[in-house]
């Protein structure tokens, strides 16, 4: 088998899985730590979760903070049931390979064997299963800043009060990076996809997506929103 894959996959076949894998690399490092002057949406994002913490200081009650988090830690349990849903779903089209060869023949591709797509496909689930372990991660930080929260004290005069509220903020910061990590790995589970047309195929599709992610974080409107503060 190993022999028949050096004969079926082509030198590009690693250019473009190495493209793949640095563009994502360098997407998240651009966005996590952006250049000064410049920062991301998710840098800016990070003020914010402070400020929020410190509201939650003097608002009485604090049923509105709990609801907010109570919608964050929801959103991350939604992608983390749909990742999971589109693992088996890879994982079901790659054991139905010659199926999907039939339906690529159909789009002027050659004819292959089946363990060739389902090392696509496998790159594809593994990029999802990272998605994967991200989101149930970040549901999970989102809840020790539940906890967290729930011990400030309702007097915000007490010494420990707002040191408390930023432990609460940092936990939040840190269950929005994870999620903001599931959510790129999910965008490149997509490019990933690209990699059925080929190297070529792969190596467009991670183009579009890194400007896709690039510019949602340094020139969507949203961004012009929170700098206006």
């Amino acid at each position: 088998m190993l022999t028949l894959l050096i004969e079926t996959f082509v030198p590009l076949d690693l250019v473009a899985v190495a493209l793949l894998l640095i563009g994502w690399l360098v997407c998240s490092l651009i966005i996590e730590h952006p250049p000064k002057g410049r920062a991301s949406v998710t840098i800016l994002m990070q003020k914010y979760r402070h400020d929020w913490m410190d509201e939650m200081l003097t608002r009485q009650p604090r049923i509105f903070d709990a609801t907010l988090l109570s919608s964050l830690r929801q959103g991350t349990t939604f992608m983390t049931s749909a990742s999971m849903i589109a693992v088996g779903g890879v994982l079901a089209m790659a054991g139905n390979a010659e199926r999907l060869d039939t339906i690529i023949m159909g789009v002027g591709i050659e004819s292959h064997p089946a363990t060739f797509w389902q090392v696509k496909l496998g790159l594809v689930a593994l990029v999802l299963t990272h998605a994967v372990f991200k989101f149930i991660w970040s549901n999970r930080l989102f809840g020790y800043c539940a906890v967290v929260m729930a011990s400030v004290p309702n007097d915000p005069d007490l010494t420990h009060a707002r040191p408390r509220a930023q432990q609460a903020a940092e936990l939040n910061i840190r269950a929005a990076m994870n999620f903001n990590r599931g959510l790129r790995s999910v965008y490149f589970a997509f490019a990933a996809l690209g990699w059925l047309l080929g190297p070529w195929g792969l190596m467009v599709a991670v183009a579009i997506t890194a400007q896709a992610v690039l510019s949602r974080e340094f020139a969507s409107t949203s961004r012009d929103v929170l700098l206006e503060d």
